[in-house]
């Protein structure tokens, strides 16, 4: 969260002319409701089922960037459809900035607590063994463009 996946997948799917989605944005579409509200009415597990359908119907078309919720690359079945068919990078950033980033927008079911940074720190070290599984671009200090174009270049290289 707060990495820019949804900006620089933007970036990238232009400059590849590929499809873009963000999950997160699919889900809220398809289900009717935002995620906070899905979060609240329905449970955390009603909504990681939500992004185990994006990921398996994303993860079998061709010529698309995808960006993923958070969460959605720590469940195995998820990562396994989406790397079987495509590249997948993990978009990292310092603490600070992520909470920076996430403080304008809308209120994050995840950071709804009273200490952010720490919730932060705490979701990295969680995460941190499954996330390094994929290949880590740094986001901090950078532009999206500047992200993307890391990325392109990597992709290009195979």
């Amino acid at each position: 969260m707060g990495t820019g996946k949804s900006t620089v997948g933007r970036l990238i799917a232009k400059q590849l002319a590929y499809d873009f989605v963000d999950t997160d944005e699919w889900i809220e579409a398809e289900d009717g409701r935002s995620i906070a509200d899905i979060f609240r009415e329905a449970g955390e597990a009603a909504f990681r089922q939500l992004e185990r359908t994006a990921a398996l119907t994303f993860a079998k078309m061709d010529g698309m960037v995808i960006a993923t919720g958070g969460r959605l690359m720590l469940d195995e079945g998820n990562a396994a459809a989406l790397m079987e068919n495509g590249r997948v990078f993990c978009l990292v950033a310092e603490p600070e900035e992520i909470v920076a980033r996430v403080s304008a927008g809308e209120k994050r079911p995840l950071l709804n607590v009273p200490d952010p940074a720490a919730r932060v720190q705490e979701l990295l070290n969680q995460r941190r063994e499954a996330y390094g599984r994929f290949p880590p671009i740094s986001t901090t200090g950078k532009t999206p463009a500047e992200v993307a174009q890391e990325i392109v270049d990597e992709m290009r290289e195979v």
